[in-house]
Order: C-alpha cells, then sequence, then structure tokens
C-alpha cells in the first residue's frame, strides 16, 4: 500500500541532533528497515516493525495541525517507502521544512530542504545478537550497511548552489572507529568538514572518556560534536 505506509509513530518534540538541534519540529517515523544495528534506539521501526498504516492525507493533516514550521522524516528507513516523495513535497507546499533522516543505503529523488545521512560503521553489524541466533542478519547487514555509490548520489543532491543542506552524522563507540570513519569520507567527493558530525553511541548520557576523544577528534579535523540533546532531555524515551 504505498499510499498508506505503516507508521510507527508521529509526535512533535525537539530535535535532538545535527545542525538544527533544540528546534521544534514534528516527526513521522517510517516502520521498516533493510538494516538491524544492534545498538538500534527504535527496534519497534526495524527488529520488531510496528505501527498504523496512515494516509498521505492524514499525515499532512496532522502536520499541519501541529503549528510547528519544521518537519523531520525518520525511520526505521524511510527511503524505501514510495509515500517517502508525495509527503515531503506536501509537507513543503504547506511551508515546512522537510529533514529526511536515512542511512544513505537507498538513493531516492525525493523532496527535502536537508539531507541527514548516517552512514552505519561496522560497530553496527549485530555480531551475536540474540535477537539473530542464525547470524542470517549480521550477514545482510554487514552486504548493506554502506553503499558508496548511494551516498554519493544523495549528496550531489545536496551540493552547494542546490538551495538544499546536507549533514553526514556517525555514531562513535571507540577510537578504532575514526579509521574506518576515514576511510569513508576518502571514498566520497565534495563534503565539507563542517557538515561532519560525530554522536557518542548510547541511549543514556556517554562517560566523560567517550565524549573528550570524540571532541578531539572533532577538534582536528574541524568537524562538529553531535550532542545527543534529546537523551538529554528525555532519557531513551519513546515519542521523544
Amino acid at each position: 500500500m504505498s499510499d498508506s505506509p505503516l507508521i510507527a509513530e508521529t509526535f512533535a518534540s525537539i530535535q535532538g541532533e545535527g545542525a538544527l538541534a533544540g528546534v521544534p519540529s514534528w516527526f513521522c517515523r517510517f516502520s521498516g528497515c533493510n538494516l538491524r544495528c544492534t545498538w538500534c534506539d527504535t527496534p519497534y521501526a526495524s527488529w520488531n516493525p510496528e505501527g498504523t498504516r496512515r494516509s498521505v492525507d492524514d499525515l499532512v493533516a496532522e502536520a499541519r495541525g501541529s503549528g510547528l514550521r519544521h518537519a523531520v522524516i525518520t525511520g526505521g528507513e524511510p527511503m524505501l517507502f514510495d509515500a517517502l516523495g508525495p509527503l515531503c513535497g506536501r509537507l513543503r507546499s504547506a511551508g515546512m521544512h522537510v529533514t529526511i533522516e536515512t542511512a544513505g543505503t537507498v538513493d531516492r529523488d525525493v523532496p527535502f530542504d536537508l539531507m541527514s545521512i548516517s552512514p552505519k560503521m561496522s560497530n553496527s553489524t549485530p555480531r551475536n545478537d540474540p535477537r539473530d541466533p542464525g547470524g542470517a542478519w549480521a550477514e545482510r547487514h554487514e552486504a548493506r550497511r554502506i553503499d558508496p555509490a548511494a551516498l554519493q548520489s544523495l549528496l550531489d543532491r545536496a551540493s552547494p548552489g542546490s538551495g538544499r543542506a546536507r549533514q553526514i552524522k556517525f555514531v562513535v563507540s571507540d577510537p578504532g572507529d575514526l579509521d574506518e570513519i576515514d576511510d569513508l569520507l576518502g571514498r566520497l567527493d565534495g563534503w565539507r568538514p563542517e557538515e561532519i558530525f560525530l554522536m557518542p553511541e548510547g541511549v543514556t548520557a556517554p562517560p566523560e572518556q567517550r565524549v573528550r576523544f570524540i571532541v578531539g577528534a572533532c577538534l582536528d579535523r574541524g568537524w562538529r560534536y553531535g550532542h545527543r540533546l534529546h537523551i538529554e532531555l528525555f532519557g531513551d524515551t519513546r515519542g521523544t
């Protein structure tokens, strides 16, 4: 049902990540994902997709009724769904700024204002995860988690002069992740240091040692520290 996608939740909250952290926003979470991150903080939209089928008309009416100017379309992986384009187009026509949150494994030409790409590093692969006893998802996830061609196309859609913005966010667990991030960025063209965010992994306030090495990496490279404001404000709470 391409015109009535499965939606895990919609809610009004404060954007917690990236360049627009702190901005009041209406969130729409598509349910369904082609990846299975072991540390996923929304398993109800990935490991066990749940939700209600909602029409684009219904979603747009709710967004407009929120009175907010910013909309964040997330998941799961919203790029999997045909309804994403019509939804984003209608929201922008209603005068809303639209952010799309994606892992960057699927390239789809849809309307947006900010393309927020979160490539998944090897720390996301569900190795020895009890939810994947046979390891089938670990194998699929590892094969799918990075698609340089899709990533480059998404970056190009928001290149300077396009009237659109972009950001690349990385979840970091330990210093070893930095070499992997450097390697991936070395395979991509056109990005600028100020578009790169490093965020500490976890659904609680990060330990001081992790914050220190991430801040140090940002200072060395001219990248941005991605404070996860929603965790500080609300904790690991659904609908925030």
